[in-house]
């Protein structure tokens, strides 16, 4: 039955088939060319979600959450009165009478139509291809399908057809599914398009350096069926041309994609044109030849050619709602398809002419097979001008290469000096690049326009990703996002600097440098050395923070405790009533009988409320200033220790029971946990750390939502850092894996400590990580590679603020001078009688002022 959607407010209407990334994009140009204005848009989706970020899509085998992929506002689809139909499959477009029909039967007409259906995953069509271990890589769906797979028992192994971009994304999601993981790749090297034979030779062995098992030159004829043996080991096994075979338990397909065009195809009365090998024909306004139909991203063809990445695709979508818009100026001439990538913590960098195809061009190399690091230029025959580039292994100079490519700059006399490493790289400045030069490919954000947004008042990055969207895509272009802001600040006559404070010229970073190498033990040394004036509230806190981290001496030395903000000044946390909070350290939440039965004596003793905490502690609040060290005096007597909650360091150790109780568990994360807090605990670090400890992937201790995250797999333990759960959470990232609990140890060692000397003040471990230049990459090469040559003194100072720990409540209760701090009157030991406590839920709060006053009349009559 059929059924026609009807104009409103006399509203002739835009519709958009596709609600993926560009067609997303589509919608938020033509809100904001005022296309919602004059249009009643209609928004066709075939997947029952909104738009999510394909780009990060491997992530959500890490998190699973779909919300942390959308890309979607509804609220503001909402407020634009755009309709998204959601579930809906378009079967037919009438080019003739404008009118598209549903699978439903439902028919609309549209005075404009954009077409934006994307692109599907090519399968081989190999047999065998359909069976239900066999998936694609493209969808949420088809992510869910592959976890559903993956959970199977006896599903130990899987094989990635494909060795390109999408295919190594692939490989990378089964190894975040803990499977012994094959990349499988019909031609004879990986990502053949963007890299040359000996690029794609480097990447291999990297590849592999990390566990996954790499097959090139292998043409796949056959998938057999081994469930229905008994022998089998595996659940399928695939049958090369070259008779060689490979069991796997499942096999995803990532070997390229083609232009979602079949709606074309199944309905060529249409009269829309396909291009020779597939695709929607378009012209530089991105119009097909049907009068009034656009198509835009992956399901177009401009020039013969299918643009496969994002940003081309927003190109041709800001082009398209300007062109409906009226604006017939901005047109598509093609687009740039240089890339930066991270492939399973290996970095690949490919510019403009990769393979050197171009006449007469040269091509300066640099390979160094023992760091795994491969470079090369390809420029004109006069050496004037850079026509592409490889990097493997190392990215650091790439967006200094791209703006020489993008913007036609002279090369340097001698090219080969931009990839030579120990060689003084001439830079790209951004002083010298045109206002032309795009900064950010993924929006198309040119450095007038991040300078111009600068001039109307955005004067930090997050006002400036907020108002271009620069640097908001892939997150490549911060570093240049960052300078070209800086560059603008100053020409504006800002003076840009990274001091603590008006009382120190030098920043968080800088500072910590002065008091590790002289050895400055005191605020007073470091301001009369390199300071001036008294201090502050800013440095003398960050100052104590640095000095902790350097040496962990007690905090209340006299000449530490001018320094200690009000928490670790009463080794408390100060709570909204004035009272404080006893938080004993519990390891790992392991706790015996007797300790528990301690812990309820004191809380009923001194009417304390007492809370589980997500970290496996027990809180108790409530407690008077005066209350502290009794209350730590007995639980320091029964043989807890200081919690540590009032300080930025080690907070808890999260655990689950692990091998020893739970049926699934692999491995000891208890003993884990416990080994981890026992030596950690006193750390102090730029803000608070959290760690948990599964003993399987089935992750009950939330590992992956902390600052150290270890999951237990049959092969050792996978190491996640720098996620946290806190204002903006963020889910760790895979650090390493199959690691022994040793190796473990001594990655969080070196970690921490360069965390502590290169992070800034109060600066979580994830926004360090995001802000840390080279991202995850450069970071495992430092720890794991030793890159910097100072692993070995990352490990020695780590042990010197192990070897100097003190629980800082039982050195304090044994000093009489020290409990002085904690009585009301400073004359007297009698207490503070206003504070009144009440109960409430069966436990206690603090009196409000309105209680006491009933309290005292009480009393009175």
């Amino acid at each position: 039955m059929s059924s026609t959607i009807v104009s409103k407010a006399g509203k002739t209407k835009l519709v958009v088939i596709g609600n993926g990334m560009v067609g997303h994009h589509f919608i938020e140009r033509a809100v904001e060319k005022g296309l919602h204005d004059q249009f009643e848009i209609h928004v066709f989706a075939e997947e029952d979600r909104p738009a999510y970020d394909r780009v990060y899509l491997s992530s959500y085998f890490e998190h699973k959450d779909v919300s942390k992929l959308n890309l979607v506002d509804l609220s503001r689809y909402e407020d634009a009165q755009i309709q998204l139909h959601l579930n809906q499959r378009i079967t037919n477009i009438d080019a003739a009478n404008q009118c598209i029909s549903t699978e439903e039967g439902t028919q609309i007409d549209y005075a404009e139509l954009v077409l934006a259906t994307g692109s599907y995953p090519f399968v081989p069509p190999i047999p065998g291809r359909e069976h239900p271990h066999c998936h694609v890589y493209r969808t949420i769906k088809d992510l869910d399908d592959i976890l559903s797979t993956a959970e199977k028992p006896k599903v130990k192994k899987g094989v990635v057809v494909g060795g390109g971009l999408l295919g190594l994304e692939a490989a990378k999601a089964l190894v975040t599914l803990g499977l012994e993981t094959y990349v499988v790749e019909f031609a004879p090297q990986l990502m053949g398009v963007q890299l040359d034979a000996a690029g794609g030779d480097i990447l291999k062995r990297k590849i592999e350096a990390l566990g996954v098992k790499v097959l090139t030159g292998k043409n796949t004829k056959a998938i057999i069926d081994n469930t229905l043996s008994d022998e089998a080991s595996c659940h399928l096994t695939m049958q090369f041309a070259d008779d060689t075979s490979l069991d796997t338990d499942m096999i995803v397909f990532s070997a390229g994609i083609r232009p979602q065009d079949s709606i074309i195809k199944s309905n060529p009365e249409c009269g829309i044109e396909i291009g020779t090998r597939g695709g929607i024909l378009i012209d530089e306004a991105c119009r097909t030849n049907a009068p009034n139909v656009y198509a835009i991203g992956e399901c177009a063809v401009w020039d013969n050619t299918v643009f496969g990445l994002v940003a081309p695709g927003y190109s041709m979508a800001s082009i398209c709602a300007a062109q409906i818009a009226g604006d017939h100026a901005q047109t598509f001439t093609g687009a740039d398809m240089s890339t930066m990538l991270k492939l399973m913590g290996v970095d690949v960098g490919s510019i403009g002419d990769a393979h050197g195809a171009t006449e007469n061009s040269l091509s300066y190399l640099y390979q160094n097979p023992v760091e795994g690091i491969y470079k090369k230029l390809v420029t004109t025959a006069d050496n004037k001008r850079l026509l592409g580039a490889v990097l493997v292994g190392d990215t650091e100079d790439y967006n200094n290469l791209l703006q020489l490519f993008l913007n036609d700059i002279d090369l340097p006399a001698h090219p080969e000096s931009l990839i030579l490493p120990n060689v003084e790289k001439p830079t790209m400045g951004i002083e010298n690049l045109p206002d032309s030069a795009t900064i950010c490919s993924c929006y198309n954000v040119t450095k007038g326009a991040i300078c111009a947004a600068v001039e109307d008042g955005a004067y930090t990055m997050a006002e400036v990703k907020s108002c271009t969207s620069a640097g908001t895509g892939c997150g490549g272009c911060a570093p240049m996002v960052k300078d070209t802001l800086g560059y603008q600040l100053t020409a504006l006559g800002f003076e840009v600097n990274n001091d603590l404070c008006e009382h120190f010229a030098y920043s968080r970073q800088e500072l910590y440098s002065l008091i590790r190498v002289q050895g400055i033990k005191t605020f007073d040394a470091l301001l009369d050395e390199h300071g001036s004036g008294h201090g502050c509230e800013i440095c003398k806190p960050t100052v104590a923070s640095i000095l902790a981290s350097c040496w962990n001496d007690y905090v209340l030395k006299p000449e530490l405790t001018p320094l200690q903000d009000s928490n670790d000044y009463y080794l408390g946390n100060i709570q909204k009533d004035g009272t404080y909070s006893v938080v004993p350290r519990v390891p790992g939440g392991e706790i015996t009988a007797d300790k528990l039965i301690i812990l309820g004596q004191v809380a009923k003793e001194f009417n304390l409320y007492t809370k589980i905490t997500g970290g496996q502690r027990v809180d108790l609040f409530g407690a008077r200033l005066d209350q502290l060290p009794d209350i730590w005096t007995q639980l320091v007597d029964a043989g807890f220790e200081t919690g540590h909650a009032y300080g930025k360091s080690l907070r808890t150790v999260k655990s689950c029971v692990g091998n020893n109780w739970c049926r699934y568990g692999v491995d000891d994360s208890v003993g884990l946990a416990l080994r981890l807090e026992d030596r950690y605990k006193g750390v102090r670090s730029p803000h608070k750390i959290k760690m948990g400890v599964s003993g399987c992937t089935r992750e009950c201790a939330e590992a992956q939502s902390k600052d150290f995250g270890i999951i237990a797999t049959e092969n050792g333990w996978n190491l996640f850092v720098c996620g946290n759960g806190g204002m903006t959470p963020r889910h760790g990232e895979l650090f390493a894996t199959d690691l022994d609990t040793d190796t473990v140890v001594k990655y969080i060692d070196r970690i921490i400590m360069f965390y502590i000397k290169t992070a800034d003040k109060l600066q979580r471990t994830s926004k360090w990580r995001e802000s840390l230049e080279g991202g995850l990459e450069y970071l495992q090469a430092v720890i794991i590679e030793d890159s910097l040559g100072i692993a070995e003194e990352l490990e020695s100072q780590m042990q010197l603020l192990i070897d100097n720990y003190v629980c800082e409540w039982k050195a304090t209760i044994t000093d009489s001078e020290k409990l002085k701090r904690f009585r009301h009157f400073v004359n007297s030991e009698q207490g503070d009688d206003n504070v009144v406590f009440v109960t409430e839920r069966e436990q206690i709060r603090p009196a409000t002022d309105i209680e006491k006053a009933k309290i005292l009349a009480t009393e009175l009559s």
